[in-house]
């Protein structure tokens, strides 16, 4: 026997095993699915981005011109519309800085001209790079343009380009937009406050008491996730608008501001706070509470030492939900805010209002820091979660207790009438012909083609879309987290997916329809063939939803072990038919899940496609906002109320489609 010892011998070099047919299809798939969201989200927040450091400004020393006397002879000094402003003080730095379509006339700069006056002007760009406008005409060079003054009056000067925080200087200088940042964060604060408040009693109504009726206030929560968050800002205008129902309530406030947004955003935001919170308190151990009681704690103090520490990771998931989504949300504050401005109003103002593209880029940029400031927290509260039930864990079960039955009813009473009212008043609103002075009923507010907005044809496209995004998105989302998933190796490739993955939870939907305005509307974009079209909008709304989805997917496919994988290479089988034949058959719960999720949130956005449509691509939660600005208040509540009826129609269909199809396909799992 060798006396050489073992832990001597030298180290061979480490052999990698060869990859796989089926690891370079799944590795190549991920790289497919990842570049879709690098097109999709990478590259039009960067083009975003870019867009806000491009800084357009007018430059007054750019040209020179000549003016003429009455006999047409040029004796007088050349001028610059510099030395004119200085002399006259038209315009302040401020009004210099412009957007990339903005335009000034040079007429402002004498004060004494007449189109009808027969003085000529002569006029030359500086520089060899300089232009301006005669009507639409373009004139670059040095040469002297002689004009007479009807044609004069003409001539606009164009913005110069400059890369630079000349943007963000203007707008932190600008008291109106400045105070847009600070109203949005007063208003998600304090909707934030309110609406995890409720939703917390109320979920705690319906896992820590034994009243009644719990099945019908869970569907009454779910609700306002029907229903653009446009609607619950039409409601609360008949409700206590200047020609309200109970105006009277408000003792002389206004609802139109910072009162009205508020109690919308409680309204539309009061069911993801109610998921979040009833799965947190779903989850405890009936032994600490038994312990409690045993060392004769009081209820209330057991409900501040057990209680709510072990749902207080949900209360914080759903704080942060809560925030993100009133920060971000543009339909309501747009519908009710009055003069009160916020950040994603301003947005829309922007771009719409003036067409300074890159300011709004500005405020875009401004709008992610919060919302990627409360995704960051979100996330690292949500990794430092430990578990809360092990294997020895008791169930809590409650006890019956009359007295507090009674006010958990009486209270959830109270927030179904505030979700069931808001819904009623939307519908009676559609029914009457003319508020308040014909309470007659009627379906005339239902002839949307009759109405500025897109008529029939908007709500259909809203279906179509609906659809689209269910199916293609779906089939991407699932098939993408299966791929980073079951992967073998390829660490890197898989975390880099999942930041891609994740990162669409942290971008407003505003955001994300200006960044594809800069991106696919690029005439050298080999994509912007797909702008103006349904294909965008899908495009748009699968990548918007796409975390939520891909989280879904990702928890299914946790629950199915590996040897799934080792049995199928055992026996020699492509990973596809493994995937086809059993890895959808067994998640197809959480696939339908997604799928409804994704029609559902295509019918009701607002904000992601409000400037990606077209006038061939309207969509009904468009319409709503459009009859709304045309002052077709009633026609709004009514395609309002269309979007509800579709979107419950299709939870019932969803419902009846499962039972159908999981008695088929899960009947293993009741062996």
């Amino acid at each position: 026997m060798s006396d050489v010892s073992l832990d001597k011998l030298p180290e061979g070099p480490i052999i990698k095993g060869k990859l796989s047919r089926d690891d370079v299809i799944m590795r190549l798939g991920m790289v497919v699915i990842a570049l879709y969201l690098v097109v999709t989200l990478a590259f039009p927040l960067w083009a975003m981005l870019s867009k806000s450091f491009s800084t357009f400004q007018f430059d007054l020393g750019a040209y020179e011109l000549q003016v003429s006397d009455e006999e047409g002879n040029y004796s007088g000094e050349i001028l610059t519309p510099a030395q004119l402003n200085a002399d006259l003080q038209v315009l302040s730095d401020n009004d210099l800085i412009a957007g990339s379509d903005s335009r000034m006339g040079l007429t402002q700069f004498f004060p004494d001209f007449s189109f009808r006056s027969s003085v000529m002007y002569q006029i030359r760009n500086t520089s060899d790079t300089g232009r301006f406008l005669v009507g639409s005409e373009l004139k670059t060079g040095t040469d002297w343009l002689e004009l007479d003054s009807n044609t004069f009056r003409r001539v606009q000067m164009r913005p110069e380009k400059s890369t630079g925080l000349g943007n963000f200087i203007s707008y932190f200088s600008t008291p109106a937009l400045f105070n847009s940042i600070k109203n949005s964060l007063v208003i998600a604060v304090i909707s934030t406050v309110v609406t995890v408040t409720l939703a917390f009693w109320f979920a705690y109504a319906l896992n820590r008491s034994c009243m009644r009726f719990k099945g019908f206030f869970r569907l009454v929560a779910m609700a306002p996730i029907l229903v653009p968050s446009l609607l619950p800002g039409i409601a609360l205008v008949y409700l206590f608008g200047n020609q309200g129902m109970l105006k009277e309530l408000l003792f002389g406030a206004s609802i139109y501001g910072p009162i009205g947004i508020v109690i919308g955003s409680v309204f539309f935001t009061f069911p993801h706070a109610f998921i979040i919170i009833s799965t947190a308190l779903a989850i405890s151990d009936a032994r600490l509470y038994e312990a409690a009681a045993s060392l004769r704690s009081t209820p209330w103090r057991t409900f501040w030492t057990v209680t709510i520490p072990g749902a207080r990771y949900g209360l914080i998931s759903a704080a942060f939900v809560v925030f993100n989504l009133v920060i971000t949300d543009f339909g309501l504050p747009k519908v009710i805010g009055g003069q009160f401005n916020v950040l994603a109003v301003d947005i829309y103002k922007q771009v719409i209002g003036q067409q300074n593209f890159e300011m709004g880029a500005v405020v875009s940029v401004v709008l992610v820091i919060p919302a990627i400031f409360a995704f960051a927290i979100d996330r690292l509260v949500q990794s430092k979660q430990v578990a809360l039930l092990s294997a020895r864990s008791v169930p809590y079960q409650p006890t019956p207790n009359a007295k507090a039955d009674r006010i958990f009813l009486g209270y959830c009473l109270a927030v179904a009438f505030f979700i069931i009212g808001i819904l009623g008043v939307c519908q009676f609103a559609a029914l009457i012909k003319f508020w308040p002075y014909d309470l007659s009923f009627s379906l005339t507010n239902y002839d949307f083609d009759r109405m500025d907005g897109g008529g029939w044809g908007s709500y259909y496209n809203s279906i179509k879309l609906g659809l689209f995004t269910a199916v293609a998105g779906t089939c991407i989302v699932f098939f993408g987290a299966y791929l980073v998933e079951k992967s073998n190796g390829f660490r890197l490739g898989r975390a880099l997916f999942q930041m891609f993955a994740m990162l669409p939870m942290a971008i407003p939907g505003m955001v994300l329809g200006l960044a594809y305005i800069f991106f696919f509307n690029n005439p050298s974009n080999p994509l912007n063939a797909i702008y103006g079209t349904m294909a965008i909008l899908v495009i748009c709304s699968v990548t918007h939803f796409y975390t939520v989805s891909h989280l879904t997917a990702v928890t299914a496919l946790k629950q199915m072990d590996r040897e799934f994988e080792s049995v199928s290479a055992s026996l020699k089988q492509p990973t596809l038919k493994l995937f086809s034949r059993v890895t959808v058959p067994v998640c197809l719960p959480s696939v339908l899940d997604i799928s409804i999720y994704l029609f559902v949130n295509a019918m009701t956005t607002v904000s992601a496609v409000v400037f990606l449509y077209s006038p061939k691509t309207s969509l009904a939660s468009i319409a709503v906002l459009n009859m709304d600005d045309a002052g077709d208040i009633a026609p709004a509540a009514a395609m309002g109320m269309m979007i509800f009826y579709t979107n419950a129609a299709a939870r019932i269909i969803h419902l009846l489609v499962s039972k159908g199809v999981l008695k088929r396909t899960q009947a293993w799992r009741g062996r």
